[in-house]
């Protein structure tokens, strides 16, 4: 995620342009191939079985390697292997960087520390965005200790990485009492735990974000779009509901709403995070009152 945090940071201070940081994303997708395609290509797993694994992941809320050790198809020397192949985000990112000479490795070390310095993060903050470990990365931006709303982010972060876009980046949280958005997915659910998840933003965000989960080139409708969103919304919630199982605590989803024109979603406490995924902003929120309306 710091590839992305610290190359935003560094086309607002001048020392990169827009067209420039394009460029070091592509160089950086064309170096970094997916873990099914390397297992593939070492011959360590079947093009079916690589798919298979892909599919599973939409249902299950854990990573490619994990699922595949589980099946059967890797061993966990092999695994390590192919991580080892595909190498690290942010350090395929530096090394594109320093390729296309638009700096050396002493700027991007000082870039660092001045990125760690404006936004108050620690040593430890910067290793755990270095190494992309969205479980530890959430905290670090939510302005809350609710340890549910840790969880929910955490895994509602997790699944849009997996199912929607492996660059997905997050802004600080914050806290309001309405938030009024141009379009808005959300689901309820009850039960064991009562709590209100929903995704809003500009229409043309929104979009952009049901065509990269959908695959579907073309979304022209709102209703089609956002249709796409509750679907993912009630993917994101049904993990966290089967996450929860395991505790023995039972959770109720309720039907999948959404609104395409401007609407307002209200209560006592509203936790927001921004969230910056396929080219666009969109807010991801929970409410962990019961008495949340949207209108």
């Amino acid at each position: 995620m710091l590839d992305r945090l610290l190359g935003n940071f560094l086309m607002e201070k001048g020392t990169l342009s827009k067209s420039q940081l394009a460029k070091i994303y592509q160089i950086q997708e064309a170096n970094r191939a997916k873990l099914g395609v390397i297992a593939v290509s070492e011959k360590l797993m079947t093009i079916a079985q690589a798919e298979q694994v892909n599919a599973l992941q939409a249902s299950m809320n854990k990573k490619f390697g994990d699922i595949a050790i589980e099946k059967g198809y890797l061993t966990e020397p092999q695994l390590n292997r192919l991580l080892e192949l595909q190498g690290n985000v942010y350090l395929s990112f530096v090394q594109a960087l320093v390729d296309e000479k638009y700096m050396t490795l002493e700027e991007v070390a000082q870039a660092e520390g001045d990125y760690q310095r404006e936004n108050g993060f620690t040593a430890t903050d910067i290793a755990d965005l270095k190494e992309g470990n969205i479980e530890r990365i959430v905290p670090i931006f939510l302005d809350s200790e609710n340890a549910r709303i840790k969880r929910m982010f955490s895994l509602g972060i997790m699944n849009l990485y997996r199912l929607v876009d492996a660059h997905v980046y997050i802004g600080r949280s914050y806290r309001v009492g309405a938030l009024r958005t141009e379009v808005m997915g959300y689901q309820g659910f009850h039960g064991g735990e009562r709590a209100m998840v929903a995704i809003g933003g500009k229409y043309e965000d929104v979009q952009k974000m049901a065509i990269a989960y959908t695959k579907e080139e073309f979304i022209e409708t709102e209703e089609d779009a956002l249709d796409a969103i509750c679907e993912l919304i009630n993917c994101m919630n049904g993990l966290y509901a089967s996450d929860m199982s395991k505790q023995g605590v039972a959770i109720e989803l309720e039907p999948p709403e959404f609104f395409i024109s401007y609407s307002e979603a209200s209560s006592d406490y509203i936790e927001v995070l921004p969230v910056y995924i396929s080219g666009g902003e969109v807010e991801f929120f929970i409410c962990l009152s019961s008495d949340m309306k949207v209108q």
